[in-house]
């Protein structure tokens, strides 16, 4: 994929899904963080800052959409299926004002699993092709309730030696914990109000060292995995899946085929497909 977003802002969520932070094993980092409901997201992350010191991990440009590059060093990775969307971003008195979702699709928040990192953002990014977005985005009509995302679920799957097998759960994206107007409304506080403290970060500091960027890729947190995805890291030519799909239209099943017979293109649908070097 050509760096079409490379002056984009690039944010993740943690803990936007039922279970999944106990299943990747970072429960205990964010044990010190508070938040509003039982249910609200951790926090945010960043994974990619523009024009942002290059002297930083986070400068560097990580996303395919065809292409994982593990890291030249011995640690676990794994796939984590999302949901990226594409958001415009106003500000005002230095402050984050408003967020605009346009766009969606299939997302790899893809992951380095080790104990001990001081920031979420050290596992995120380890240079090129170390993230995975759609080159097939869906757009959106509206970001609420009766809006085009009602819809939509996500899957996501694994192929090795020839077999296809699941990775995460096949869920609709309203099982987002925080979606909506309660979703946009937690990021912009969030992002406003996000100190350096424990595994997060100061996102308002570094948005203005990246002179406020005007767009944003921002995945709204990974689903939960099957038992083979849980236990199952990534490995050379491997090849990855993640299927954002109208389940008015399609089902679990017949995503299941169209990637058995490697019909990767198809309407309502965003499916991202990238291979593990």
């Amino acid at each position: 994929m050509p760096q079409k977003f490379s002056e984009y802002l690039g944010l993740g969520i943690a803990g936007n899904f039922a279970l999944h932070l106990a299943q990747a094993g970072e429960l205990e980092e964010f044990k010190d963080i508070i938040t509003a409901d039982e249910a609200a997201p951790k926090g945010l992350f960043p994974f990619y800052l523009p024009n942002f010191p290059e002297n930083s991990q986070l400068s560097s440009y990580p996303l395919s959409s065809d292409t994982i590059q593990l890291p030249n060093r011995d640690v676990n990775v794994q796939m984590e299926p999302e949901v990226g969307l594409i958001c415009k971003l106003t500000y005002s008195n230095d402050k984050l004002v408003g967020i605009k979702p346009t766009h969606f699709g299939a997302y790899n928040d893809c992951s380095i699993r080790v104990a001990g990192a001081k920031k979420i953002s050290e596992k995120k990014n380890w240079g090129a092709n170390s993230k995975g977005f759609a080159s097939t985005l869906l757009e959106i009509d509206r970001f609420e309730a009766g809006g085009i995302m009602d819809n939509y679920s996500i899957c996501s799957y694994l192929k090795r030696s020839n077999k296809l097998i699941p990775y995460g759960e096949n869920v609709e994206l309203l099982g987002y914990s925080y979606f909506y107007a309660k979703l946009t409304t937690w990021i912009q506080n969030q992002i406003n109000t996000q100190e350096d403290f424990g595994p997060l970060e100061p996102l308002l500091e570094y948005i203005q060292i990246c002179d406020y960027p005007a767009q944003a890729i921002i995945s709204i947190g990974a689903t939960r995995y099957t038992e083979y995805g849980e236990k199952t890291f990534l490995k050379k030519d491997d090849e990855l899946f993640v299927v954002v799909y109208d389940h008015t239209n399609y089902s679990y099943d017949n995503i299941t085929t169209l990637l058995q017979n490697e019909e990767y293109t198809q309407k309502s649908m965003s499916i991202l497909h990238q291979r593990v070097v």
